[in-house]
Formats: C-alpha cells, sequence, structure tokens
C-alpha cells in the first residue's frame, strides 16, 4: 500500500494500518448544516442570520440576531469569550451561524453561537488521536469505495460503511439500524482477522513426512474417539506439506489429548520429537504414558534435576522448561502441552533451538482450556486449529451449589467418601486471611479439618513443594486443601470430590477445570459450589453444563470475550461490535470471505 508520508504520520497517530481500519473509525455525532424553516427545539442547527446588536457583559457577549430562514429574532450568548470570539459579531453583518436553540415565553436564544463558512451538509464529528478537522479531511479527501475494495472488503460492506462517513441525511443517523451494526461487525472481524493473518509467517519444514499411524492405533487397547481420529488426521497432512506446520489443539478435560501427543511422536519417529510441559508432575505422567504406548521409541524425561545426558540418542524428549537450557539436538517436531502456561517467548525459545532461520520443526500446541467455537474459528486466521469436544468416557459428575446451612450435610458426604478410600479436594480462595474476601482462608480454614479428618494435605501456588506434596497426597492423603493451584497438572486416581469456596469470584472455565479433577477414572464424582450469595445465575447454570465449550460460551455471555490472542483483558471485550457469543453466522462469513 503506497500512503504519502502525510498520511503514513496520520495513520501512526491513529495507530493503524489500512483504509479499512480507518473506515471503523466512525463518527460518534454529526452536525447538521442544513437551512431549516422552523426550529428543533434544543437541537444544535443553523440560522442565517443578521447581526442587528452586539453587547459585552463582564463574562458574556450578548447577540441579537434576525434568522432570515426563521423569519425570528434570536438572541444568542456567549460564556467567558474569548477575545477572538468579539470579531465573529459584527453589526450590520450576514452570516451563516450555529448553537443550539431553546425558546422560553416567545423568547428564544442560542447558547455558545458560532460562525460557519460552509453550509448544506451534513458534517461528521471523530473522537480520535487527531483534530477533528484533521481526520476529517483525511476522510473525506481520501477514503473510497475503490480503496475499501483492493484491501479486499465486499462491496456491499463498504458502501454501508461508507454512509456513516458521508451521510447524505440525518435521518438514518438518530440510531443505526441493523443493516449498517451488522455491517460494522462484518469490518470489525474482517480487519481483526486480516491482521491476525498478517502475523503468520510460513517456513519450510526440517522434517517432511509421509505418515501413518493404523498400526499404533489398532495396537491400543482402547479404541480412540472420532474427533482424536479427526485431530491425528489433521497431523498427519500437516506432516506431509512443504510448510512447517503451525497447529493448535484444544481439548476438554480428560478428552485424550495425550493420546494425540503420543500419536504425533510416533508418526514423526524418524525424526525426534520434544514434548515441553509446564510442571514436573505433568511431565513424568507423559513420560510414564509414552514409556507405556510407545515402547518402540526411545524417550527420555528432562528436568531440572536429570544430569546431563546426550540428547541426540533418544527419539522422543519430554521435558519442563529445563528443556529451553539443554544442548538440543535437531527436532522435526516441538510440542508443548498447557500452551497457555509458558510465555510466548519460552515457547519461540524452544522453537528456534532446534530450528534454523530458514527452516523450522512443526508445531504443535495443545490446551485443556476450551475456548468457544466463534473464537476458534477466529483463530484459524493465524493459527490451525483442531477441537476435540468429546470424551472417551462419560463422567458422571454431579454438581451443586451449596450455601452456609448446608455443611453439615457436606460433612457427612465428605466422610463417606473417604470412608470409601476416596480423596477429597477443598479449594479455598486465598492462602492468608483478607479485610476484603468474606472467606475463609488456607491458614484459618485448614485447624478445622487437621483436627476432624486424618491425612490432611495442604499446597498452594507459591508452596516451593507443591508437586512433593501433591504426590505424596496421591498416594497417602484423604483431604487436599489447595488454591487454584491443581487446577492443571498431577492426575489423581482416587479424587471423587471436589468443594470449590467462594465459587462465584472465579470464572466459569477455572470452576470447569477444577471439576475436571475429579472422577478420572469413571468414579462417580462430586463437585460442590460454596458461595455467600443468596443466589447467582451463573452457578445455577454452571452445574446444569457438562462440556468444556458450552461452559466457555456461557462464559462468554456473562463476561465479554476479552482480548483473543494477546491475552490482556480477561474480562472486557477488545470488541467494540461483535459479541462472539451471537454472532459466530457473522465469524463463519468473514471467514469464508478470507480464505
Amino acid at each position: 500500500m503506497n500512503l504519502t508520508k502525510d498520511i503514513q504520520t496520520k495513520f501512526s497517530k491513529l495507530k493503524i494500518n489500512s483504509w479499512c481500519e480507518l473506515s471503523l473509525m466512525i463518527p460518534h455525532s454529526y452536525e447538521d448544516l442544513t437551512l431549516k424553516d422552523s426550529i428543533d427545539m434544543g437541537k444544535a442547527q443553523l440560522i442565517d442570520a443578521s447581526v442587528e446588536s452586539v453587547f459585552r457583559a463582564p463574562n458574556t457577549i450578548q447577540i441579537t440576531f434576525y434568522a432570515h430562514n426563521l423569519g425570528h429574532t434570536i438572541n444568542g450568548v456567549l460564556f467567558r469569550p474569548k477575545s477572538y470570539m468579539m470579531h465573529q459579531f459584527k453589526v450590520g453583518d450576514r452570516d451563516y451561524f450555529y448553537g443550539i436553540i431553546d425558546c422560553k415565553v416567545g423568547n428564544c436564544s442560542m447558547s455558545m453561537p458560532r460562525k460557519i463558512t460552509t453550509m448544506g451538509s451534513i458534517t461528521p464529528k471523530y473522537k480520535s488521536t487527531l483534530r477533528n478537522d484533521v481526520m476529517l479531511r483525511l476522510v473525506q479527501n481520501n477514503l473510497t469505495l475503490e480503496l475499501l475494495k483492493s484491501e479486499g472488503l465486499k462491496e456491499e460492506i463498504a458502501l454501508e460503511v461508507l454512509k456513516l462517513h458521508f451521510p447524505t441525511s440525518m435521518y438514518n443517523l438518530k440510531e443505526l439500524d441493523k443493516k449498517s451494526i451488522d455491517a460494522m461487525k462484518y469490518l470489525e472481524l474482517f480487519v481483526y482477522m486480516k491482521l491476525l493473518a498478517s502475523k503468520r509467517r510460513y517456513f519450510e519444514p526440517l522434517v517432511r513426512v509421509d505418515a501413518t499411524y493404523d498400526d499404533w492405533t489398532s495396537s491400543l487397547p482402547f479404541k480412540l474417539t472420532k474427533e482424536q481420529m479427526q485431530t491425528i488426521e489433521d497431523i498427519k497432512n500437516d506432516f506431509a506439506k512443504d510448510v512447517a506446520s503451525k497447529r493448535m489443539i484444544v481439548g476438554d478435560v480428560g478428552s485424550g489429548k495425550t493420546m494425540v501427543i503420543l500419536a504425533s511422536a510416533y508418526m514423526m519417529r524418524k525424526s525426534c520429537s520434544i514434548l515441553m510441559a509446564p510442571t514436573t508432575l505433568l511431565a513424568n505422567q507423559l513420560f510414564e504414558e509414552a514409556q507405556k504406548y510407545l515402547p518402540n521409541l526411545k524417550s527420555v524425561l528432562v528436568t531440572n534435576k536429570t544430569k546431563k545426558v546426550d540428547l541426540s540418542e533418544y527419539d522422543f524428549i519430554i521435558g519442563t522448561h529445563a528443556l529451553l537450557y539443554r544442548e538440543l539436538p535437531p527436532a522435526g517436531l516441538v510440542m508443548v502441552d498447557e500452551q497457555h502456561r509458558f510465555g510466548t517467548q519460552q515457547r519461540n525459545m524452544l522453537e528456534k533451538l532446534v530450528g534454523s532461520k530458514e527452516k523450522k520443526p512443526h508445531f504443535l500446541q495443545f490446551s485443556a482450556t476450551p475456548i468457544p467455537r466463534t473464537q476458534a474459528m477466529i483463530e484459524t486466521a493465524h493459527i490451525d486449529v483442531s477441537l476435540i469436544t468429546t470424551t472417551p468416557f462419560k463422567k458422571d459428575i454431579t454438581s451443586e451449589v451449596i450455601h452456609k446451612n448446608d455443611f453439615s450435610e457436606l460433612l457427612e458426604r465428605i466422610k463417606k467418601e473417604i470412608a470409601k478410600n476416596n480423596q477429597v479436594l477443598l479449594v479455598y480462595p486465598l492462602v492468608e486471611q483478607s479485610e476484603v474476601i468474606e472467606y475463609q482462608s488456607i491458614d484459618e480454614a485448614r485447624g478445622y479439618w487437621e483436627k476432624n479428618f486424618d491425612d490432611v494435605y495442604v499446597t498452594h501456588g507459591k508452596d516451593k513443594h507443591k508437586e512433593e506434596v501433591l504426590l505424596e497426597f496421591r498416594e497417602k492423603g484423604s483431604l487436599l486443601i489447595a488454591t487454584t493451584v491443581v487446577e492443571v497438572g498431577i492426575s489423581l486416581p482416587r479424587l471423587s470430590t471436589v468443594v470449590i469456596v467462594g465459587a462465584e469470584r472465579l470464572g466459569l472455565s477455572t470452576l470447569h477445570q477444577l471439576r475436571g479433577r475429579v472422577s478420572r477414572t469413571g468414579l462417580k464424582g462430586y463437585c460442590y459450589l460454596y458461595t455467600n450469595q443468596s443466589s447467582s445465575d451463573r452457578l445455577d447454570k454452571f452445574v446444569k453444563t457438562i462440556s468444556g465449550f458450552d461452559i466457555a460460551n456461557l462464559d462468554l455471555k456473562f463476561r465479554k470475550s476479552g482480548d483473543l490472542l494477546r491475552g490482556s483483558s480477561q474480562s472486557g471485550s477488545q470488541f467494540k461490535w461483535i459479541d462472539l457469543a451471537l454472532d459466530e453466522d457473522v465469524v463463519r462469513a468473514v471467514k469464508k470471505d478470507l480464505i
């Protein structure tokens, strides 16, 4: 796009890069500079008037106008006038003046009248980092249908948006109609997805593989789900391309993403695969699974405690962020589990360690935080996305909202579960007491539980030994008291019950992650949401919803969608027009037009 230096400077001040982005900055109001023959009470309007008298008082200038278009005398008042204003009003002059007119008992006044040099048009008013007159000239002198179409915008959308910048009457501007709103939704998403697509970089892969996996899947002691198979097929196709793949696999808690990880390593068996997990526990679990289901691949576990070994001898390297500080062999495939737990920098570091400037490994990211389908469709503009929405077996978890008066009943249920050799998790909002939050902290509550129950374990995010505590609890514990630290990570096969204190303070996706910790091996599970609120529509809907993807949609409805890719705003939407919870048809239309 060839822009003059002046326009480039203005674009830079507005923080935009295209004409479509400029067209998205629609006016916040309009000045109607057309002459009318009647007074529109309380509204700003134009008069064709002669100045009959001017009187200067200490804090005002008072002007008597005769408005020819209205056939009426109007008194103008300027409050706290600047000196230059005096020169705009000379007795005997006939000019156009603009201001708000009000009439009381036959006397009409115009507050803060100002002289107008151009008339007959409807002038947009913009709120931006540029002065209004500068912004107006930028739009009116440059923004055209051809420019918007040259950037790929559909003609009917461009025409609808241009009407807002170049209005012909005030009739349609009182309130935007559905057609204009739909056009703005489309345009907003079009600009955003195009920006995402421009960030995608294509590289030659280090390894191109015509992979097979049928013999591996048929050797498993269970059948993979249809969506697991489809995701593995997507990855197989990625590996065969001349472009290094970048794919995100999003699966609900317990949807079987581990088997997709192992299938990917199996298909890449002639080269090396590297997997980075956020905790030692998770890395260890994945390593155990690899040994079990990939016996013919030489696997190794790398943590901070691993001694220096020659990693080039291994087919599958599994580790924590400790991998970033090791000598890694060239790898055809890099995978990151629970990708949101790592910063972008860490993920990029791993890719760079095994790639080169020209060639990159295939890159797979796995996430257990389900995202709304609309969000997944948007993300495909810069990364390929596979969703695993089903689980290999149906979990039997009863969810319930409970209050203070349910406590004795809750205690009985906890005792019953422990008597069955099952485990119970109590999630508290804080470690230490707070004057702001009305719930007990771990420090306040632990004494009660430790006094009344045996084998009680306690951990939280700042606990340096949390992994050891969780491991010991898995083997010996009855009751675990924790913060949301347990949301991701260790598998607890005997965990049947979770009690979440102050549940209304957490996002629905976090509640779902915590609920997903129980019933991992088919046990009957229970999830109790403890709240001091007398009622909560959000929590009532949550307990009736099982699928993480439906939960993500609920979350969207209860709090705005947040900044999808920058991850900065979790509860405020970066979108002004589009509503990801409702506008799936718009998302689908933009995606189709951009491909």
